[in-house]
């Protein structure tokens, strides 16, 4: 019984695996206070026994911050551009780990103090269904197409950080068209799924960077549910390719750290 029990968690907790980009070697290890805690075993021992000590403030649970790494040279070239640039485009097929690199060194840059907010956009375009009209506040009819978002985000910070930041505006959502007018200072933007934008709101988001900032753009142009001549994502990568503060990463189907099956399928669709 306790087995199968098991097994349903293990299959629940399975919709986002983000240990493709662990580090198993390298962990910094946290330690939180959980109020009410009882008693615990202190390792320390004395004369050969180990020595039952009361916590001093209640029993304390472990949480492991994974360190991320890359697994592929593109991945490599992705992150020190993310570091180093203040313009990065991460272009490539799904699995390949651009939402997520471009997350973490948000989140990274946040935890430095290097930024004081994160801004997520992504275009709320629906592939191929009609999902009608969604109830509630603005963050509640974007959080269906942000979801991949937040799955990065709760892998890299805590459930009462996330909620914290999100309430407080240090994690912004900020929905593309009302992006126009505003200059982005002292952030990290990250626009997702950026084949879906049209050439005119991709120049429009570009150039709400700011001082102190810096933006991801990530998409894949063969993904587009727009039309294909509609989507301006391939042609603006491009043009800036050329630019010093500008980098463009071309991931490819070898970089996919999704199951083996992705990069095949990849190849003949």
């Amino acid at each position: 019984m306790g087995k199968r029990v098991a097994t349903k968690r293990q299959k629940a907790q399975a919709a986002f695996d983000a240990s493709n980009f662990f580090d198993d070697g390298a962990r910094e290890t946290q330690l939180y206070a959980i109020p009410g805690g009882g008693r615990k075993w202190d390792p320390a021992e004395t004369d050969g026994k180990p020595k039952r000590v009361e916590p001093a403030h209640g029993e304390r649970q472990q949480r492991y911050q994974k360190t991320v790494k890359p697994r592929s040279e593109n991945q490599a070239q992705l992150m020190k551009a993310l570091d180093e640039k203040s313009l990065v485009f991460a272009i490539g097929p799904a699995g390949t780990g651009k939402t997520y690199l471009a997350i973490c060194k948000a989140v990274e840059a946040l935890q430095r103090g290097d930024v004081a907010r994160i801004i997520l956009s992504r275009p709320a375009v629906e592939a191929g269904e009609q999902i009608g009209f969604l109830p509630g506040a603005m963050e509640d009819k974007l959080a269906p197409y942000l979801r991949p978002l937040y799955d990065a985000l709760s892998d890299r910070l805590s459930p009462q950080q996330l909620k914290h930041m999100m309430a407080d505006g240090t994690i912004e959502i900020a929905p593309i068209g009302f992006m126009r007018g505003r200059t982005l200072n002292n952030a990290f933007v990250v626009i997702d799924e950026a084949q879906n934008c049209t050439y005119t709101q991709i120049k429009m988001l570009l150039t709400r960077l700011g001082w102190h900032s810096t933006m991801v753009v990530t998409g894949d142009p063969a993904q587009s549910d727009l039309l294909p001549t509609l989507s301006g994502l391939a042609d603006a990568a491009d043009r800036l390719e050329q630019l010093d503060d500008a980098e463009v990463v071309r991931l490819q189907g070898q970089d996919v750290v999704r199951h083996p099956l992705v990069a095949e399928m990849l190849d003949v669709l």
